[in-house]
């Protein structure tokens, strides 16, 4: 197919005259296309060919030995899915400059002695996801990889000191997080900030070994620091002056910092960074608004403020926003709203464009109607789970600010079908849009059908709307890529087609207990070539038929939830195993997969997590031959009966390479309630914080 495109492009080889004349009499082959193209030109046709389908370029690599070494020079992500694969890997694709390790749980410091040359093209490493490699493996690393500018270590629980000193050998890093590695100490992170001087981002989220020593020291050798993550660290106020000297500081985080409070943030009264744009202090919940005081003479110039879950927001607290007039997103999830709180939010931010107010308690009708009335320039509103506003804040939004494009307002219960109308009718630019768990109807759906710049449609747990609304979202908005409807019963066969017809770039559809679908909706939806996340649990009347449509169309897939669909079996595991080589996460509790299909469906080799809970069919020796043959697993969640039918020895095994089991012990369950059934159910035991949904 890519020859066959080649065909189009006029040829620019110039052919001498003697070697024309000579073709001519005596039948010589003309010279292959890709030989007269320049590499700048081949690798955008290869860049359209990856983006319709990544797998394609193994097919083209393969038509001849000039494709193969064009293929070669084009890639510049390496994905293996075994370590042992990484020096292979490197030697035929030697431009790479990027490499991602995430689909390999264990990688040994042997694999991580990348080549015997070094590898100046490669400038990012991720290891985020695995494990088995320590400092000799990094030291390893750091040798072959002289360029080496972008390392991601998260999740390395086992990584300490040693292992920071070989790190601090990449002279030339610019970005490095080490996320979760809690064996690490000050006296690691003082090796990293002298070796690595130029450094520019680093994340230290959960090193529970850093102190106030450690990161006063970071912040006197590495100067260029523009991101500094501190979030869930043991740090106090003693490292808070250090921090705001850093000239070129930008973005700090210090979410979940109990040692940060008003005292801490007090000591900022002499200190002023005006480089600082983006302050992250959700769930630092010791401060007060009296420490937002002190945040906000400290920081003029913030652009973005995150205080979620932090504190209660009085009206002077809102007066302080008044000292950061450039302020344009300002996150209070969860956050308790005194008399007037919200108003002084509309007085005193009036150049906000993103206002997150989820999961609030104390917001009414009179004080969000006047806030959006002052924020002429908002193009992002979260209220999701504020149940006390009604159709008088939605009529304040729509008609305060029409070039909204993302809208979140899930379980706003007293929000009616009229109210929601409004949306559709004054908010054209709408690009996402969530209103699960809302009053909205077909004649609704139809008014959205007007916003036909979405992308993103959360209408679940709708179970007033119907195929005939749905059809006008599928005619109206072709740019959707993720639509939502759990537990929208009413939905049948006709809507779904519509959708996956009307919308060529769907990327993700939320079905689970549509009980109406069929395999007819599965066959519409294997023509979005672009899917990649299908949720289809609960759909009795989904077959395996139904899924090898999905398996063949849908080469991108990557994660499925088909539990509850009974009349699954091994033929579409057997589709999946042959055709959805994306694959990373599948859930197939309570269908009728036996031995066989589990075992072809663990072929797949980047298959990171399985829900297995509830397979009738599936024996202890079937479960565990499936286990030790899909060797990229991380996470595996299986009934709590089979921890003690397979044999010990063999599942350390399988956690030695980076997989960890979740032992479930819940009863087997088949009936299923009726959507409207369900709905007044969860209402009853609903709990606002910290989320609204129940699933």
């Amino acid at each position: 197919m890519a020859m066959a495109a080649h065909t189009h492009l006029p040829k620019r080889r110039r052919v001498s005259p003697a070697t024309a004349t000579a073709t001519a009499t005596e039948g010589a082959v003309a010279v292959a296309p890709l030989d007269s193209l320049a590499d700048e030109l081949l690798f955008l046709v290869l860049d359209r060919v990856a983006a319709a389908d990544p797998r394609a370029l193994k097919s083209f690599a393969l038509a001849s030995r000039a494709c193969r070494d064009a293929e070669s020079r084009h890639r510049r992500v390496l994905r293996p899915y075994r370590a042992d694969l990484l020096r292979a890997a490197l030697a035929r694709y030697p431009s790479a400059s990027r490499l991602d390790l995430t689909l390999c749980p264990r990688v040994p410091d042997s694999a991580l002695a990348l080549a015997s040359a070094p590898l100046p093209s490669l400038r990012a490493v991720d290891l985020s996801r695995s494990r088995g490699f320590g400092a000799h493996g990094l030291a390893a690393l750091a040798a072959a990889c002289p360029g080496l500018a972008d390392l991601d270590l998260s999740n390395g629980v086992e990584l300490g000191d040693a292992a920071a000193a070989e790190v601090a050998r990449a002279r030339g890093l610019r970005r490095l997080c080490l996320s979760r590695c809690k064996p690490i100490t000050d006296m690691g992170l003082g090796c990293i900030a002298v070796g690595c001087p130029d450094l520019r981002e680093i994340t230290l989220n959960w090193c529970l070994g850093i102190t106030d020593l450690g990161v006063q020291f970071l912040a006197l050798k590495c100067k260029k620091l523009t991101t500094l993550s501190l979030s869930y660290t043991m740090i106090s106020k003693d490292c808070l002056p250090a921090i705001m000297k850093l000239p070129n500081l930008e973005v700090l985080s210090l979410v979940g910092c109990v040692g940060i409070d008003d005292d801490a943030l007090g000591s900022l009264e002499n200190e002023c960074s005006k480089s600082l744009q983006v302050l992250d202090m959700s769930n630092c919940q010791n401060v007060t608004h009296v420490g937002v005081s002190s945040v906000v003479k400290a920081m003029p110039n913030l652009l973005e403020l995150n205080l979620s879950y932090c504190c209660h927001v009085t009206p002077s607290m809102g007066k302080y926003f008044q000292m950061i007039p450039k302020l344009q997103t300002l996150k209070l999830e969860g956050c308790k709203f005194m008399a007037d709180g919200v108003k002084y939010i509309g007085i005193s931010c009036v150049a906000l464009r993103e206002l997150s107010l989820s999961k609030c308690s104390g917001v009414t009708d009179t004080d969000l109607s006047f806030a959006v009335s002052r924020l002429k320039n908002l193009l992002k509103l979260d209220i999701t789970c504020n149940r006390n506003i009604t159709d008088v804040s939605l009529a304040a939004i729509t008609s305060s600010c029409p070039s909204l494009i993302s809208l979140k307002m899930e379980s706003c219960s007293h929000v009616s079908s009229e109210g929601l109308r409004m949306i559709g009718k004054w908010c054209r630019h709408l690009e996402e849009l969530d209103i699960t768990d809302s009053d909205l109807d077909d004649e609704g759906l139809k008014a959205l059908s007007g916003c036909s710049k979405l992308s993103s449609l959360k209408i679940g747990i709708c179970t007033r709307i119907s195929d005939e609304g749905l059809i006008h979202i599928g005619k109206s908005c072709p740019e959707l890529r993720d639509i939502d409807l759990y537990r929208s019963g009413a939905i049948s066969d006709e809507g779904v087609i519509q959708i996956a017809q009307g919308c060529p770039m769907l990327e993700s559809i939320n079905l689970s207990y549509c009980t109406e679908i069929t395999d007819l909706s599965l066959a519409a939806l294997s023509k979005c070539a672009k899917l990649n996340t299908l949720e289809i649990r609960g759909c009795l009347s989904v077959s395996s038929a139904g899924l090898s449509e999905i398996a063949t169309g849908c080469r991108l897939l990557a994660k499925l939830d088909i539990k509850k669909c009974f009349a699954i079996n091994d033929v579409g595991m057997l589709f999946l195993s042959q055709f959805s080589h994306s694959l990373r996460q599948i859930n197939l509790s309570y269908c009728s997969v036996t031995d066989i299909g589990l075992l072809s469906l663990s072929s797949i080799c980047g298959l990171q997590s399985m829900t297995i809970i509830h397979l009738a069919s599936i024996t202890p020796n079937g479960l565990m031959a499936a286990l030790m043959v899909c060797g990229g697993l991380r996470k595996v969640k299986l009934h709590t009966a089979f921890r003690y039918m397979m044999p010990p020895h063999m599942l350390k095994v399988v956690e030695a390479r980076g997989c960890v089991f979740q032992w479930i012990d819940k009863p087997f369950q088949v009936d299923q309630e009726r959507c409207d059934i369900w709905k007044q159910q969860s209402q009853d035991v609903l709990v606002p914080l910290p989320s609204c949904r129940i699933i």
